[in-house]
């Protein structure tokens, strides 16, 4: 397994709930989520999180979770990062 899962892989990593917890404690995670929602995935939408990692200058598994999220149709507002369902 590399450093680089899929994300279908992520969740069944039993380090991905903790790393989620992680980031949504993060105090930037919710401005870096709406940034990439609003900017980033509209001018590339394939972007990986490696590449999103390094554009916005943010830890590789806050990228992670990010992008996993949004794809994902959110599953976490930004705001607290509360369940939205």
């Amino acid at each position: 397994m590399g450093i680089i899962m899929s994300s279908e892989e992520y969740e069944k990593d039993p380090l991905w709930k903790t790393l989620v917890e992680t980031v949504h404690a993060m105090v930037m995670y919710p401005n870096h989520k709406a940034y990439v929602r609003e900017v980033v995935l509209r001018e590339n939408p394939e972007i990986s999180p490696l590449d999103l990692s390094l554009r916005l200058a943010i830890p590789l598994g806050e990228a992670m979770v990010i992008l996993y999220e949004l794809r994902r149709g959110g599953g976490t507002s930004v705001e607290g990062g509360e369940k939205t369902k």
